[in-house]
């Protein structure tokens, strides 16, 4: 069975420190007062590109061997996987790198990757769909496949944000971790558990697309998953099965969060800590907030992407706007 340790980690660490930022571990006072325990934030909307995802795809990129990275590269991605795999083949020195995005992808990502030096494709209306785009190229030129999720590789650079969170806070007793296809909370449980084994890792999925938490539930590993419409963009689809093989049996639970618990929370972050992240990036905290997190003292939320786009946030901030004096309050449950 493949099998990735914390040497993995350590290993992937040594690679990529230069290329990617040793991201804040935010304690949040006014939450912690509010929930009745400590949390803090991981801030990985901080990293480079806007999310953790510089991490996995450098310690993949920098891997390769010199003729497969002439071979050129091939990704897939709701937007995040593709800034960090552009990222990364910018570090590279890369020139053949092809990036199929889902058309519509939040503009704000599209935007950013326009700065790179790399092919764009905006392929179909799910992950799925730019995917199995992405996979036939890697067919035809022999291309690299980076996967998002389903790579040893990826998943050990992922879990160099576990090494920070348990560096940085060694008494650390409840990780929770936003989980589309698996790769940052595999990583982060491998770490986080292989220092200490009493360290409890949740992952969140959204109820639109509860694949990691159906995973758990019946033993095996759903992907592709057809997913509902969901805010959380990258967290729609399915788990992977190298995520699955290696770190399913450490991950304590798994929990749901609704469309509305994730808006919420996206604006809580505003108002407790003045902190911006995307839908998907807010999934750990919208857990917490709405109180199906039971957290012994010291809990982390990992913040895993800031990538939001002005037209999606006020759409949130509108459906949290303040109510007249008259009328039902909506706010978020924080205040």
């Amino acid at each position: 069975m493949t099998e990735i340790t914390l040497e993995d980690i350590r290993l992937a660490r040594r690679r990529i420190s230069c290329h990617v930022a040793h991201t804040p571990l935010h304690y949040s006072p006014l939450c912690s007062a509010r929930l009745g325990f400590d949390l803090w934030l991981k801030m990985e909307n901080r990293q480079h590109t806007g999310s953790f995802k510089p991490r996995g795809a450098l310690n993949k990129i920098l891997s390769l061997t010199p003729a497969a990275r002439a071979q050129g590269i091939v990704a897939a991605s709701a937007g995040n996987h593709a800034l960090g795999v552009a990222h990364a083949a910018r570090v590279a020195g890369l020139r053949e790198v092809d990036i199929y995005v889902q058309a519509d992808a939040a503009p704000a990502k599209i935007a950013k990757l326009k700065q790179y030096d790399i092919r764009m494709h905006l392929v179909g209306r799910t992950f799925e769909e730019a995917q199995q785009a992405a996979l036939a190229h890697a067919g035809s030129t022999g291309a690299t496949w980076v996967s998002a999720y389903d790579d040893v590789e990826v998943i050990a650079g992922q879990g160099t944000c576990g090494l920070e969170i348990m560096e940085d806070l060694p008494a650390a007793d409840t990780i929770v971790v936003p989980v589309g296809g698996g790769g940052l909370m595999a990583g982060i449980a491998i770490a986080a558990k292989s220092i200490d084994p009493g360290v409890r890792i949740i992952g969140v999925n959204p109820a639109a697309s509860p694949s990691a938490w159906l995973s758990k539930r019946d033993g095996r590993a759903y992907d592709p998953y057809d997913h509902e419409p969901t805010l959380a963009q990258g967290l729609a689809g399915g788990f992977g099965r190298v995520p699955f093989a290696v770190a399913i049996s450490m991950i304590d639970e798994i929990v749901l969060v609704s469309e509305d618990e994730l808006v919420q929370a996206v604006a809580a972050l505003i108002d407790s800590d003045q902190v911006l992240v995307e839908a998907s990036g807010a999934a750990a905290a919208a857990a917490v907030f709405a109180g199906k997190i039971k957290s012994g003292r010291k809990c982390v939320a990992v913040l895993s992407g800031g990538n939001i786009d002005a037209s999606t946030l006020s759409l949130i901030l509108n459906r949290c706007r303040r109510p007249e004096p008259t009328t039902q309050a909506v706010g978020h449950p924080l205040f």
